[in-house]
C-alpha cells in the first residue's frame, strides 16, 4: 500500500511540475546556408485570440530578426515569416496531505489551466519550403504582462538557437 501510495505521488507530483515548464525547441534545414538570407516579409499564419498580443508577437519577432540581420520588406523577401498561436485547457494534479510513508489526510485535487504554443515558422520565398521552425510551450497568465515576458523569453531561446 505504501509503494502505490509513494508512486501515485511522484506520478502527480511529476504532472504538476511538467505543466508549469516552458519548453523551447527549433528545427531547421542543415543544408542551408541562412546567412544568405538577407530580408523578409510577413505571411498569414494562425493569429492569437488577442489582437493586441498578437502585435506583440509580431514586433518581438521583428526585433529577433533584426538581431539577426534580417531587414523587413514590402515585397521580394528572401524569407516569409508566420507565426501561429495555439492555445488549449489542460489538467493537473495537485496533490496535498501526503507523506513518504503513506497519506496523512491527503488529498488529490484537479486544476484546470491554459497551456499556450507559439510556432514561428522561415520559408524560403523562392522555393516556398519551410527552412527554420521555433516552437515554444508553456502555461499562459491571466496577466498580459507576464504572457508578453513569457514570449519574449521563448523567442530569445529560439533566436539563440538560429543558424547563422
Amino acid at each position: 500500500m505504501m509503494i502505490r501510495t509513494l508512486c501515485t505521488f511522484t506520478i502527480a507530483l511529476a504532472m504538476t511540475a511538467g505543466g508549469f515548464a516552458q519548453k523551447v525547441t527549433t528545427d531547421s534545414d542543415p543544408q542551408l546556408q541562412f546567412n544568405e538570407y538577407k530580408t523578409y516579409s510577413w505571411t498569414a499564419g494562425t493569429s492569437s485570440p488577442n489582437p493586441l498580443a498578437e502585435r506583440r508577437i509580431h514586433d518581438m519577432v521583428d526585433a529577433q530578426l533584426a538581431a539577426k540581420s534580417l531587414t523587413p520588406v514590402e515585397s521580394d523577401p528572401d524569407v516569409y515569416v508566420a507565426t501561429h498561436v495555439i492555445t488549449h485547457e489542460q489538467k493537473k494534479l495537485i496533490a496535498e496531505g501526503f507523506g513518504p510513508w503513506g497519506p496523512s489526510g491527503g488529498t488529490v485535487t484537479l486544476e484546470t489551466y491554459v497551456q499556450g504554443t507559439l510556432v514561428v515558422d522561415l520559408y524560403d520565398a523562392r522555393t516556398k519550403k519551410m527552412i527554420w521552425r521555433g516552437l515554444g510551450t508553456g502555461t499562459t497568465s491571466d496577466k498580459p504582462s507576464k504572457n508578453t515576458d513569457k514570449i519574449d523569453k521563448a523567442l530569445l531561446m529560439m533566436f539563440q538557437q538560429y543558424p547563422r
